[in-house]
């Protein structure tokens, strides 16, 4: 069919008509995405240059750690049990970034918590549980009766927290942390001298391997001891980008307390230090023989097994710690950053959230705050920084009953941002990129 110079100008503006349509089109798509809308005043929190945060929800229970589903859905382990459940799911589905379906399941409540291979990991303080979703539900099909993954951890009152991650080849690992400040015969007792060997070890004190997959393991029949001598880890988290696990230990309480002749109460506040650690298999970081000063910038004997604060003694032989942190602030979660989302230097860094410290007296407290450690080639680049602080809401922490939230919990979400939770109430954040 021959056409006319008319008609070649109508197929034009048609198809520019359509053009500018789509371009219409994906600039809607780019305002529906909720990630570029913080709060006014950032959830409270102040973060490091270019970042943002809005609050995502609050009040839903003293939260511990947080994991974030392929499709967005978020999903936080309570420290008790909530009166209709002790875990709390969460979806966005007005497209606003916020939480505006939360649900609970589940008649546990605890710590560890982490999506592997679609399915909902969960700890309480003795079991490893798994969850398993179908059809894009938000609450997992087996919520009232989920697989056993790992069971027969023993009771305690120390410690308890079971926290959890995945490596690559199919491996769970689980921190079983020490029901004992220091291993003495008489726990928490001035001047008791500390069991030697200590005990504890064989069961506790350490982060054990199993596998991820298989149900109805215990820790004793099919639990592999990975790694030993570490207090208390509950931050826990794989790193991809070498292929470790690494840990940041709660360090020893109350060496003035204890041992009043060797140290005063401003010692007790700066020592020992917080020592992240990556694990190998086999490796022995010294707990409960040892503790890092960060005052001679060297790990020395506990004064439990005969330690005078400089003899280096049995600990010449342990795992050294690859970066280390201020005495008492309570790491609780740790995360490697592999999104696209944050600027080039967060690739591959640990972002580590503190609890806070309890036992800094007459020190102020410190910690309650996520910082941002940068990595290169598989080790600490330098010092740190910090991601978010300001979670406390008091400029000064005489007692961790003074700050209004406690960041516990770290994740990734699919898109590159990251959740933060809080242990008090119950609130949720999410962290973006906005740019300076």
């Amino acid at each position: 069919m021959n056409r006319t110079p008319y008609d070649w100008i109508f197929l034009m503006a048609f198809s520019l008509v359509l053009i500018v349509s789509g371009c219409g089109e994906g600039e809607k798509k780019e305002e529906k995405t909720p990630y570029f809308k913080a709060d006014d005043d950032q959830g409270g929190l102040n973060l490091a240059p270019g970042m943002k945060a809005y609050v995502v929800a609050e009040n839903i229970g003293r939260g511990r750690h947080i994991a974030v589903n392929d499709n967005g859905d978020i999903y936080l382990n309570l420290r008790e049990p909530h009166d209709n459940g002790g875990i709390v799911a969460m979806r966005d589905t007005d497209g606003d970034g916020r939480a505006d379906e939360i649900e609970y399941f589940s008649d546990f409540g605890g710590t560890g918590l982490a999506f592997y291979k679609g399915h909902l990991y969960a700890t309480n303080d003795s079991t490893v549980f798994r969850f398993s979703f179908s059809d894009d539900k938000l609450i997992p099909d087996n919520a009232s009766a989920p697989d056993t993954v790992v069971s027969g951890f023993t009771s305690q009152t120390q410690h308890a927290a079971k926290s959890i991650t995945f490596d690559e080849q199919g491996h769970l690992y689980v921190n079983v942390g020490a029901p004992s400040n220091a291993c003495q015969e008489q726990d928490r007792t001035r001047e008791s001298p500390g069991m030697d060997p200590c005990p504890i070890l064989e069961r506790h004190g350490g982060v054990w391997r199993f596998d991820a997959e298989r149900l109805g393991q215990t820790q004793q029949k099919d639990g592999h001891r990975f790694s030993t001598g570490i207090r208390n880890a509950v931050a826990l988290g794989y790193n991809p980008n070498d292929g470790h696990v690494y840990a940041v230990q709660h360090g020893r309480d109350m060496l003035d307390g204890f041992w009043p002749e060797l140290y005063d109460e401003n010692e007790n506040a700066e020592i020992p230090a917080e020592e992240l650690f990556k694990l190998t298999d086999g490796a022995d970081f010294g707990w409960p023989y040892c503790y890092y000063d960060p005052l001679q910038d060297k790990r020395v004997m506990s004064p439990e097994y005969g330690g005078d604060r400089e003899t280096v003694g049995r600990c010449e032989g342990t795992e050294q710690p690859v970066m280390t942190f201020p005495a008492h602030w309570g790491p609780n979660d740790i995360l490697f950053y592999t999104g696209d989302h944050f600027p080039e230097e967060y690739k591959n860094a640990a972002l580590v959230v503190f609890h806070g410290s309890w036992n800094r007296a007459p020190l102020e407290q410190k910690g309650y705050f996520v910082a941002h450690v940068p990595f290169e080639n598989g080790s600490p680049k330098g010092s740190y920084d910090p991601l978010a602080e300001g979670f406390a809401g008091v400029e000064t922490i005489e007692s961790p009953s003074d700050a209004q939230h406690r960041p516990t919990g770290i994740a990734q979400a699919p898109d590159g941002t990251v959740v933060i939770s809080d242990s008090v109430s119950g609130k949720i954040w999410r962290v973006f990129y906005e740019g300076e």
